[in-house]
């Protein structure tokens, strides 16, 4: 696979791909951090270094080699799951001595030249799937082909989790277009991954709900819900000039429910050329559907960014996008805002963007109490896509239940043309560097959800719309450059107020004027509107916060946003 492109899925009736960032292609990288903002010109590495870095990497893969062969062997016992995660964390800590081994494709020139409508002709055959009739889960597993060329290793035995699971053609069907590479299949062709079915729509029925299919990307739905972002182990070095690095989960094991088991614990061995690791994942597909992670980390090398918890989306146009969209619909996006909860307990809402260039915002803090990348807008006719029902796509929220330290949740937002580019990403960046030979270990929560987090209880944000701040038939317009900007809130205490209450807005920002601040509740009786002109200073971004407030007492959230002149110029 091509180190631009990576995340490649099933997404309605199209392949979603990760937009390329910052691969030597000279990008501007936007960096903000508590109102601060540098700009760092991404440059092409210089080929005179190179001598250098292989030389470099020459000395760490002697020095692992070396720790290696420091290893004792492993022991061959029968693996259940009484010790299972222990003997993966030894298997990654084992790896992290040796150096990186790509996985060898097995698939057939015909396999690997598919493209997506043929390869999604090859279909599981439902009545081979693992555990039927024995559980309320069943595991259904993706054939080789198309762009997944590299295959997992699958243990399913309960008796002993050291046995693989073959692959088997009798496994498959293959119709129409596909139909020609049956019996050309290598009996060695393995899984490109897998796909677990619950119960969680319908007593009766058995829907897919959780994938783990390319790198280390796994997707995750509640009840009513469609399939939109991604959740990825881990991310490596996203949006350096250096170009991202892609960890894979090379392995798998499941450990088999009882018939009556409502929850589903999957093991995964990371491997990537900096890092190895052992996952564990408890996953109960309830109302909502919620997994634990626990992940042990052993680095292979320095790693310049560790982004822990990567969550990655797409966001095209929605009711913030500047300038004319031809297209019917008049939102698309699988999200549309970044959420956070912040250790001193303030709910911060970034709606999301999709700039000219690339964007990297940094938000600061220690121990966050959550993140996530949500879909707030469940109104169909704001979307009007019978198709990609962008209305039904999951929210997802981080949980730390681990010392996270200090560090930054950290916003990407790529340009974007297609929305078959999965263009957003967020994560989290510890503060303390990840070097060779280091251990790392953190755990969290992750909850697929609609729009709703039980915690944040107060005002939230229902739309972001920005347009000229000239009246019209205005006799001396401002110029283009001056913005309004107008904030709708609702939720909370504010549907309680009188619309004669006297709610204000406190808004900063860190550069610019602001004029005709106002605050006025909507005719619908529970939308309260803060509106205001924001003159920018010449080129400067203006980085803004803004809360509703009656008095006192704080009564939203708050609005975090960044206005880049450029974006009308």
């Amino acid at each position: 696979m091509p180190n631009r492109l990576a995340g490649f899925f099933r997404a309605g009736s199209y392949t979603r791909v990760l937009a390329a960032v910052g691969l030597g292609f000279g990008l501007s990288l936007s960096y903000l951090a508590d109102g601060q903002t540098t700009t760092a010109a991404a440059t092409t590495p210089s080929r005179s270094n190179a001598p250098q870095a292989q030389a470099k990497q020459e000395s760490a893969s002697t020095a692992t080699t070396a720790q290696a062969a420091e290893q004792p062997p492993e022991p061959k016992e029968p693996l259940t799951a009484a010790n299972l995660f222990e003997a993966v964390d030894r298997k990654a800590k084992r790896l992290a001595g040796k150096p990186y081994e790509p996985i060898h494709a097995n698939t057939t020139p015909a396999l690997s030249a598919m493209n997506y409508d043929q390869y999604r002709l090859i279909r599981f055959r439902q009545d081979a799937a693992l555990w039927k009739d024995q559980s309320l889960f069943e595991i259904q597993m993706f054939h080789p082909g198309f762009l997944y060329r590299e295959p997992i290793v699958l243990h399913t035995n309960p008796d002993n989790l050291r046995d693989e699971q073959a692959f088997r053609q009798e496994f498959f069907s293959y119709e129409g277009d596909a139909a020609a590479v049956a019996g050309e299949v290598p009996e060695n062709a393995g899984f490109a991954g897998f796909r677990v079915h619950y119960p969680i729509n319908s007593a009766h029925y058995k829907d897919e709900f959780l994938v783990f299919q390319g790198a280390s990307y796994f997707r995750l739905v509640g009840p009513g819900l469609t399939y939109g972002l991604s959740a990825r182990g881990l991310a490596i070095d996203t949006a350096e000039p250096n170009g991202e690095e892609f960890p894979i989960f090379r392995e798998f094991w499941l450990v088999k429910p009882g018939p009556n088991d409502t929850h589903l614990v999957i093991y995964a061995l990371l491997d990537s050329h900096s890092v190895t690791g052992a996952y564990r994942f408890e996953v109960h597909p309830d109302a909502p559907t919620e997994m634990t992670v626990e992940a042990h980390l052993y680095a292979r090398q320095d790693i310049r960014k560790l982004g822990m918890a990567p969550l990655t989306s797409m966001y095209m146009w929605g009711e913030n996008h500047v300038g004319p969209v031809d297209d019917y619909r008049p939102e698309v996006h699988d999200s549309d805002g970044l959420l956070m909860a912040t250790a001193n307990g303030e709910w911060v809402w970034r709606p999301l963007t999709n700039h000219k260039g690339l964007h990297v915002s940094s938000f600061s803090d220690t121990n966050p109490k959550g993140f996530g990348l949500m879909q707030r807008d469940r109104d169909f006719n704001h979307y009007m896509d019978l198709d990609s029902l962008y209305e039904t796509r999951p929210s997802m929220w981080i949980m730390p239940t681990s010392d996270w330290g200090s560090g930054r949740v950290e916003l990407v937002e790529i340009p974007s043309d297609s929305e078959t580019n999965d263009n957003i990403v967020s994560y989290w960046v510890p503060s303390k560097p990840f070097k060779a030979g280091e251990t790392m270990s953190f755990s969290y929560k992750l909850r697929s959800v609609d729009n709703y987090i039980p915690e944040n209880t107060g005002g939230k944000v229902v739309g972001t719309r920005i347009g000229w701040g000239a009246i019209p038939g205005e006799q001396n317009p401002p110029p283009h450059s001056v913005r309004r900007i107008v904030v709708d809130f609702r939720g909370g205490e504010l549907d309680k107020l009188s619309p004669d209450a006297p709610v204000h807005a406190d808004l900063w920002t860190s550069s610019g004027q602001i004029t005709e601040m106002k605050v006025v509740r909507l005719p619908d009786g529970k939308t309260w509107r803060a509106s205001f002109k924001l003159q920018p200073d010449g080129n400067n971004l203006s980085d803004m916060r803004m809360h509703l407030q009656l008095r006192d007492q704080r009564l939203s959230e708050i609005w975090s946003y960044v206005w880049y002149p450029s974006a009308v110029n």
